[in-house]
């Protein structure tokens, strides 16, 4: 089953021991000449001398990726059960959106927002038609999108709802993720994400998830402009609320005359077995963020999603991005889209989603303490022993072909591409137990 993914012995030691070598040895750095062949080593340690140090990859150097399935600089063949944070729903280098990359990218890339695109218009009336909503407002990345919801929310607040100058109020969950930013991390309980940041921005109140009379005792403030939410927490290890509790958000910012943000960049577009996250309770949010698998994980394009009552208290000059909107990103997004819609992306992560989370169940019950998600936004929560933790499962699926990260550290979102086929999946289910039946 496993002769398909090519092993090397040295790469379990090196896999576990190439952070504490980089710090521990001196090393120069020599120039490469076009004869040499890249090594993971090399990788690993010029990002170490010349990159920032902001993040804790994995010690695997990738250099190609098709469909489920990447590629390290060894020629390593693995499975990616992360996609990119549900980037890469469509898979990797899906042949569509890269021909569409191509083509546009040799006629016009960017123009900014001084001038009309012909790609623009398209792009926005096949976004507002699918989602259901009057306007679109595109940007770049998922954090953008956030920070835009939050400035329409604040001027519907001042300009529709009446709030008075400069007091209205977002409210928002904890173990909330939405970015490094400094108004994402103003709404953040993740210390790592804030401490020795601040001072943070004014007018953000957090509340428990999944608690809706403490949203309810948070409406009652009549400068509340909004609440915004993850349907599935994703960053806090796939936290799924109970059945009923997106409908009482509905209801409860109907009632108190505030906005129901959605943040769905990292559940929406299939990854969860609907079109978004919130159609499993049949709920319409006031405002949708959108990013991530939005270009197929080939290019940054995120977007936000709102009627005119919302979207039009934004003026000319009041918001913009150079590149949000560029025809490049239009034309990604279009073939992303079609590709979601074209190979029913929703449907497969639903069926593969109860077919993964049933064979997790499986798992030793001293291993694995828990399994939750919906479609292929899964995780499963480790238990922590002096031998077996979140990152030590993590090194061994690397080793056995398989890559995820941990998160929380006790915990492993588990989310490979919209694509994968019904043999894809049966061969990682059996690579995920063979490695947690190996400690």
């Amino acid at each position: 089953m496993f002769s398909k993914l090519t092993q090397r012995p040295i790469f379990t030691i090196l896999c576990r021991r190439v952070h504490a070598s980089i710090h521990s040895a001196p090393t120069t750095l020599t120039q490469k000449t076009q004869e040499e062949p890249l090594t993971s080593n090399y990788v690993f340690e010029r990002e170490e001398r010349y990159g920032a140090h902001n993040y804790h990859p994995l010690p695997v150097a990738l250099e190609r990726g098709k469909g489920v399935y990447v590629w390290d600089v060894e020629g390593r063949k693995y499975f990616d059960f992360l996609s990119a944070y549900s980037a890469v729903n469509q898979g990797h280098c899906h042949p569509k959106i890269v021909s569409a990359l191509r083509s546009q990218a040799e006629k016009l890339t960017l123009t900014s927002r001084a001038f009309y695109n012909v790609e623009l218009g398209e792009y926005e009336e096949y976004m507002s038609k699918l989602f259901n909503y009057h306007k679109v407002l595109p940007m770049n990345t998922g954090v953008e999108a956030g920070e835009s919801a939050c400035k329409l929310a604040r001027k519907w607040a001042y300009t529709v709802k009446g709030v008075p100058k400069y007091k209205a109020k977002i409210i928002f969950a904890a173990g909330n993720f939405w970015g490094r930013t400094m108004s994402a991390i103003s709404s953040s309980t993740d210390p790592s994400s804030y401490e020795g940041f601040g001072p943070f921005m004014p007018g953000f109140e957090i509340i428990p998830f999944n608690d809706l009379p403490a949203l309810e005792r948070a409406l009652q403030d009549p400068n509340v402009a909004a609440f915004m939410v993850e349907p599935i927490q994703g960053e806090a290890g796939v936290i799924v609320p109970t059945e009923g509790y997106l409908t009482g958000v509905r209801e409860l910012c109907t009632k108190h005359n505030c906005l129901f943000i959605a943040d769905e960049v990292q559940t929406g577009l299939a990854r969860t077995g609907k079109l978004l996250a919130v159609d499993h309770e049949n709920v319409r949010p006031d405002i949708v963020m959108l990013g991530k698998a939005l270009s197929g994980g080939t290019y940054p394009v995120s977007a936000v999603l709102a009627d005119d009552e919302i979207m039009l208290t934004i003026k000319p000059g009041q918001h913009g991005s150079t590149y949000g909107g560029n025809p490049l990103a239009c034309r990604v997004a279009l073939a992303a889209l079609e590709v979601m819609e074209e190979e029913k992306l929703a449907e497969n992560a639903e069926y593969m989603g109860q077919r993964l989370r049933a064979e997790l169940m499986k798992a030793p019950s001293d291993i694995v303490t828990r399994v939750r998600g919906k479609g292929l936004l899964n995780a499963i929560v480790i238990k922590e022993t002096k031998d077996c933790d979140a990152w030590k499962v993590c090194l061994r699926l690397c080793d056995n072909g398989l890559l995820a990260k941990p998160t929380h550290g006790h915990i492993i979102r588990l989310a490979p591409p919209l694509t994968i086929s019904e043999d894809e999946l049966q061969e990682c289910i059996d690579i995920i137990h063979k490695t947690l039946l190996s400690f």
